[in-house]
């Protein structure tokens, strides 16, 4: 069995196709999304499910072992704390003048 449904692979690529994903993606990073992806594991899936195909199965897990190391290679934005602060319970100089 396929890691996620075949569906979902479609429903990706249909949303990375779209006007509104692809304005933000440029807007953001400078150029166009890159759908191929989605749809060949999408193509991948259904060979999966139809006819058993140890090279679709392969295709499709390397796939999403390259995604999910695409995700783990940023790092957090922010340092998360083991504690809050010592004076969290003060109010905030919101009333000082700088």
């Amino acid at each position: 069995q396929p890691p996620r449904p075949c569906e979902d692979y479609w429903w990706e690529w249909k949303h990375c196709r779209g006007l509104r994903h692809a304005f933000h993606h440029y807007y953001a990073h400078g150029e166009l999304p890159a759908c191929g992806r989605w749809r060949d594991d999408y193509e991948a899936c259904r060979a999966w499910e139809r006819d058993r195909a140890a090279a679709a199965q392969e295709a499709l897990c390397e796939s999403e072992r390259a995604r999910v190391l695409e995700r783990q290679k940023h790092a957090p934005v922010w340092t998360l704390r083991k504690s809050p602060p010592p004076d969290w319970y003060l109010p905030l100089d919101q009333d000082k003048p700088n």
